[in-house]
């Protein structure tokens, strides 16, 4: 059974920095694309950005230079590096497979939310 959990979302003042984490467990890690979304209150889950399987990593353009993407393929593990949050980057964070042929997984998401 494949499952994706996130983890490292909370409640941080404006200016801070979370290191969300997603965890995959019943599939190959190692030959997944991941990606990260991002679902603010009253609005549509959107897409921050994803990794390929060898690291590379792509961002949407509303977070380019503010967050980074990471993974460690021995942990079964991709990371969100958020700096300088905003009240603007509170929402309910996931991750999710990128297989282009085969069916998708979301995790249950993480909730970070950005006081001013």
């Amino acid at each position: 059974q494949v499952q994706l959990v996130e983890s490292g979302g909370g409640v941080v003042p404006a200016g801070e920095s979370l290191r969300l984490s997603c965890t995959v467990s019943g599939i190959d890690f190692r030959r997944l694309p991941m990606g990260w979304y991002r679902q603010s209150p009253g609005k549509e889950r959107v897409f921050l950005g994803k990794i390929n399987n060898l690291g590379a990593a792509t961002y949407s353009d509303a977070i380019k230079g503010h967050f980074t993407i990471a993974r460690d393929n021995t942990k079964n593990t991709t990371w969100l590096e958020t700096f300088n949050l905003k009240p603007e980057d509170t929402g309910v964070y996931y991750c999710k497979t990128e297989m282009r042929t085969s069916a998708n997984y979301w995790g249950p998401g993480t909730q970070v939310t950005v006081s001013s």
